[in-house]
């Protein structure tokens, strides 16, 4: 009986265990890498690549927080291979501020002056402020790439041709007038989309809503262009629009220095980031999976 009532409560404790054990709650995954197609990645193998590409678009989705902390960690990685030989661009500054973003880096003017003066995004503090001050503590030279605001809304309110009517001080800031402009099967359904909200001619304000996105693309190709050196690696931040499939700014660049070596990091979203959906597969050379119920920055 003794022996019975022993193996009894083994018994007991072991169905216990094995139904405590089936119930053990997951453990939080807040992001996964992975290649174009799913496999995964190590981080320094993503760096290892970046570092010896002459440009690496980082794609983001502006409100997420994991996007900009690896962003940061990029950056960190990179300057530690490449030390000085790196160079930092941002979408969300535009080119007729390199001058106040120069003098805020050499410590010129103070933060209050560059806050004020440089149109900032309303997330910069939180989100972009990092990689800058990162750069501008480690003597990184920082490009603002992006087509003035009025610019692009220029575009969009008289399309591309109101363009010409600029002086020479204001298309200092622009791409070679005309730019290669073709409307991609991309674009057309996200503006299709957005043409559906407004009134009016909608093919037309349709066709200026690509147009305005296209001299963005293009400028910021342009930009890059630019500043690109032998042995160094450019480093541009961008929503993840502006770099998908090798789309967006790509293509300008290419046009501007076909020869340029390029990698593409982009992030999505997904309920399950162990596995690669099948929809985002090719959507870049490395891809940063994040859980969908990640918080946002703003």
């Amino acid at each position: 009986m003794k022996l019975l009532r022993t193996l009894t409560l083994l018994l007991t404790g072991l169905l216990f265990s094995l139904s405590a054990s089936a119930q053990k709650t997951a453990e939080p995954v807040a992001y996964r890498l992975v290649d174009s197609v799913g496999r995964p990645v190590t981080f320094d193998k993503i760096i290892t690549r970046a570092a010896g590409a002459d440009v690496v678009f980082f794609g983001e989705l502006h409100n997420n927080p994991i996007s900009h902390w690896m962003q940061l960690r990029v950056l960190e990685a990179l300057q530690q291979r490449k030390g000085k030989n790196l160079t930092l661009g941002l979408e969300m500054l535009e080119a007729d501020i390199q001058l106040i973003l120069d003098e805020y880096l050499a410590k010129t003017i103070s933060p209050k002056s560059y806050g004020d003066e440089a149109r900032l995004w309303p997330n910069y503090e939180t989100d972009y402020d990092p990689v800058v001050y990162f750069a501008k503590d480690h003597g990184l030279r920082v490009i603002a790439t992006n087509v003035p605001r009025r610019y692009a809304d220029l575009v969009n309110r008289k399309g591309l041709p109101a363009l010409d009517s600029l002086s020479a001080e204001a298309k200092r800031y622009l791409p070679p007038l005309p730019i290669a402009f073709q409307s991609t099967e991309q674009s057309a359904g996200m503006f299709a989309a957005m043409g559906a909200l407004v009134h009016g001619d909608k093919k037309k304000e349709k066709r200026y809503l690509e147009e305005a996105q296209a001299i963005k693309d293009a400028t910021m190709g342009y930009r890059i262009s630019q500043h690109l050196h032998p042995q160094h690696t450019f480093l541009h931040l961008n929503g993840s629009y502006h770099s998908l499939q090798n789309g967006g700014i790509i293509p300008y660049l290419r046009r501007y220095a076909p020869k340029t070596r390029i990698v593409t990091i982009t992030t999505v979203l997904q309920e399950d980031v162990q596995a690669l959906e099948e929809a985002y597969r090719g959507m870049a050379d490395f891809i940063l999976i994040v859980p969908e119920d990640m918080t946002r920055t703003h």
